[in-house]
């Protein structure tokens, strides 16, 4: 029987669709040299460094959080990882305009002042290993309603949970300390195994720096340090945070000194409780 020409195809017809091929692959090298020539990528570089904002944009501190630049900051990093890449720089750049405009329209705080609050539960480490892990869910689901509910009543935004406290910022130090105080009160309602939750909080006014989803530098660590040395069902606040709260609507203790390691030797405390 004769051989099926389909089978047996010729040399010309096999060579077409690589004779088809080579001017795309030409076009893709083309295309890699270029995106890889030295002195235009010192030219995206200059220029991002020249644009509004964080000239670092897309590294793994800037493009952590959930806002749309950040987002798809990750996913432009994520283009030729292995080598040097002027489009990758082109479009960080344009992302790094873009937070930068956000972040002056209101919707980040870049180096605006804020208020840091810090909170956790006392004592619930040694319970919850004493309870197991079903109880210690249940009543973690239900502090969060609590103290997330009084975050978002006074407009704060929740930075990041950290297992039975967490970190908010406020855009006035009023708002932060209502809102603990707030969620403190409404602890008392809650029990779970026998055991009622007891809050510490702290609060600072300062300037962090705002990478991606979260906020970094020396405040940030003070406002967790007052944190640190409230106790049980108490809200403290340094003095740079009492000095912009109305006087009459608090009680206010006696300022003390703020013992905790890196903390400034001068930085002064104190506990804060409603007036009436």
């Amino acid at each position: 029987m004769p051989e099926n020409d389909e089978r047996d195809p010729s040399p010309e017809s096999a060579a077409a669709p690589r004779e088809q091929a080579a001017p795309a692959a030409r076009s893709v090298a083309v295309v890699r040299r270029i995106d890889s020539q030295p002195l235009l990528l010192r030219l995206a570089s200059g220029l991002r460094r020249r644009l509004p904002g964080d000239d670092r944009f897309g590294d793994p501190l800037s493009v952590a959080g959930s806002a749309p630049a950040e987002v798809v900051g990750r996913q432009v990093q994520v283009l030729s990882p292995e080598r040097p890449s002027v489009a990758r720089e082109i479009g960080l750049g344009a992302l790094q305009v873009w937070q930068a405009l956000s972040e002056s329209a209101g919707r980040g705080r870049g180096d605006r002042e804020v208020t840091m609050l810090f909170t956790d539960l006392v004592g619930f480490s040694a319970w919850a290993l004493r309870a197991g892990d079903e109880a210690a869910v249940r009543l973690l689901r239900e502090v969060g309603i609590i103290v997330e509910g009084a975050v978002a009543e006074h407009r704060g935004t929740l930075v990041k949970r950290m297992g039975d406290g967490l970190m908010a910022v406020f855009l006035d130090p009023e708002s932060a300390v209502r809102a603990a105080l707030d969620a403190s009160d409404r602890l008392a309602t809650v029990e779970v195994e026998g055991y009622t939750p007891r809050m510490r909080a702290g609060a600072h006014v300062g300037r962090p720096r705002h990478l991606g989803g979260d906020y970094l530098g020396v405040d940030v660590n003070i406002a967790a340090r007052v944190a640190d040395q409230a106790g049980a069902g108490e809200v403290l606040v340094s003095a740079a945070t009492l000095a912009h709260l109305e006087a009459d609507a608090y009680r206010v203790g006696r300022a003390k000194r703020l013992k905790a390691s890196g903390a400034p030797k001068d930085l002064r405390v104190h506990t804060i409780r409603r007036s009436s």
